[in-house]
């Protein structure tokens, strides 16, 4: 039989009397103040029950394995993000903690899991402080020194980041829906994991992986996001696929403690100092810049991706050359003027997105105020007339008459997506 906590008795009496594998039921009403669970235990609020930590500390805070949260409302923990206070701290020993269908809000961090092992988070709603910048917030969901966790289907708004991975190792990060933050997924000095079928919007950086490796990026949705869709800051021996990063727009400069990287220009994907990577399957649309690469970002895959209507395809000041194309097939790219003789599905002609000019500008933007004027002219006619003149850069030497398979499937996405938000 289930042990009850009767509103006469504290919680915390409750929790500290449970035996091992007790569940907690909790009655509807708000409970005041701050729980330590110490025992394996499930604790739930069947979606009525209210714990408030009065602005102070860790609403509640686990110290132990085997431990359930669920059917709660937590809320309003203290406010210090030095002390790192949450409505949710697990500790290390707090093992195959689940954490499973609550509602967070105005709490510093939302789940705050310090070095615990196969935790899962599962369907919760998190929201930031909403009298906070979100610079003042702290992160939705924290994972810090975790291993093999599952974070799927939480839903997160209004906090700093949305989930933030640091120094943590085969983790999953799956269906999780964010917008309003800072980032929606943050990456630093984590390697082995996957981020799968998530989505952002209206985000001042997707998902900003930095400093990691060996991450499998498939199958996730940028929406109208600020300065960068993905940005990828010394990322190595990583996959990025099948992702669809759209209407990415030049947002307003930030600094948030040094880990920002300076060119915010609206970019579907930035790459810098990003090395053996591969880059498929992509859809880059309707961005100011569809993909920037700097820094020595060489060595890369990229392949079978679909470039639309982006004001500028592609950015590359340096001058060695990139072949963008793998066994005979390259990109899609909506701005080509090549033609395919043959019907292969292939153009015959090269596809090369920049040319000296674009090189000179993006080294010296004061002189687009020539950009129409006699001297850029001739400097292009002679470009196009004698090609020993250009300049080594991108080249796809195999472009894609057609969008590979899948992309129709993401422009239709994109489609029910603007129908939903005009009913």
């Amino acid at each position: 039989m289930p042990a009850f906590a009767q509103p006469m008795q504290t919680l915390q009496q409750r929790l500290d009397a449970a035996g091992p594998g007790a569940v907690i039921e909790v009655p509807a009403g708000t409970y005041t103040g701050n729980l330590v669970i110490s025992g394996a235990l499930t604790l739930d609020g069947k979606g009525e029950a209210i714990l408030d930590g009065d602005g102070s500390g860790d609403v509640i805070r686990v110290k132990t394995a085997d431990v359930t949260i669920r059917g709660l409302t937590i809320r309003n923990s203290g406010k210090n993000l030095t002390d790192m206070n949450a409505g949710i701290f697990a500790e290390k020993g707090a093992g195959n903690l689940r954490v499973i269908g609550n509602r967070l809000e105005n709490n510093a961090f939302g789940l705050w899991l310090d070095g615990c092992r196969a935790p899962e988070v599962i369907d919760n709603r998190i929201q930031g402080a909403p009298q906070l910048r979100s610079q003042d917030n702290g992160n939705g969901i924290h994972l810090f020194a975790v291993h093999d966790g599952l974070v799927r289907g939480n839903r997160i708004s209004g906090t700093r980041d949305g989930i933030y991975i640091d120094t943590s190792q085969y983790n999953r990060l799956e269906g999780n829906y964010m917008q309003g933050l800072r980032y929606g997924i943050h990456y630093m000095y984590s390697y082995n994991n996957e981020v799968i079928g998530n989505h952002t919007r209206n985000t001042r950086t997707g998902y900003a992986l930095m400093q990691s490796k060996h991450l499998e990026v498939r199958g996730n949705v940028s929406e109208n996001d600020l300065n960068y869709g993905i940005l990828m800051n010394y990322i190595v021996d990583s996959r990025i696929s099948g992702n669809h990063v759209k209407g990415t727009r030049t947002g307003r400069a930030f600094v948030t403690g040094g880990d920002d990287i300076a060119g915010a220009d609206g970019k579907a994907l930035f790459i810098y100092n990003a090395q053996y990577n591969e880059i498929t399957g992509n859809v880059l649309e309707d961005a100011d810049i569809g993909i920037h690469l700097t820094a020595g970002s060489e060595n890369n895959a990229i392949h079978s991706n679909a470039f639309v209507r982006n004001r500028v395809q592609v950015k590359y000041v340096a001058t060695r050359e990139q072949e963008w194309s793998d066994e005979g097939r390259g990109n899609f790219w909506s701005d080509y003027l090549g033609w395919d003789m043959n019907a292969d599905g292939i153009g015959d002609r090269p596809y090369e997105p920049n040319d000296a000019v674009d090189k000179l500008l993006w080294r010296y933007p004061m002189a687009r105020v020539l950009m129409s004027s006699p001297a850029i002219e001739t400097l292009r006619w002679v470009q196009r007339q004698f090609p020993v003149f250009k300049p080594q850069g991108v080249r796809d030497s195999h472009p894609l008459m057609r969008p590979p398979e899948g992309v129709s499937d993401h422009e239709m996405l994109s489609t029910q997506r603007r129908k939903g938000a005009e009913t």
